[in-house]
């Protein structure tokens, strides 16, 4: 599979638009960070068991669930009346490769040293 040659412009905003997503966003919460560490932690859960380990409501958590939904980073099941969430791994892992490619060609054409 062949890289298509991005000019210093359009991969320098490539490498921007991938860190400045709602990826990253997602993550600079720290209330938002603990929701993912019990996610984590529980593996498949229901909002109801992750707020439990959490000092929020369960709103506020289940808020937290929503843009960690949005941001590709957790995933949702729904059993009946109940939704499961779990870190989404494989969505997570392409992410920070996209992030880590288009940062490699920005750097290599506008930062002393390159990738």
């Amino acid at each position: 599979m062949t890289t298509p040659i991005l000019s210093r412009s359009q991969a320098i905003e490539a490498a921007i638009e991938s860190l400045d997503g709602t990826f990253f966003k997602a993550l600079c919460e720290p209330s938002r960070v603990a929701v993912l560490k019990r996610v984590m932690q529980l593996g498949r859960a229901d909002v109801s068991e992750i707020a439990a380990g959490l000092p929020q409501e369960r709103s506020v958590v289940s808020r937290h669930l929503q843009v960690l939904l949005d941001a590709q980073i957790v995933r949702a099941t729904r059993s009946g009346r109940q939704v499961f969430y779990e870190v989404d791994g494989a969505a997570i892992v392409a992410r920070l490769e996209t992030i880590l490619q288009h940062t490699r060609s920005a750097a290599a054409l506008c930062c002393p040293g390159g990738a």
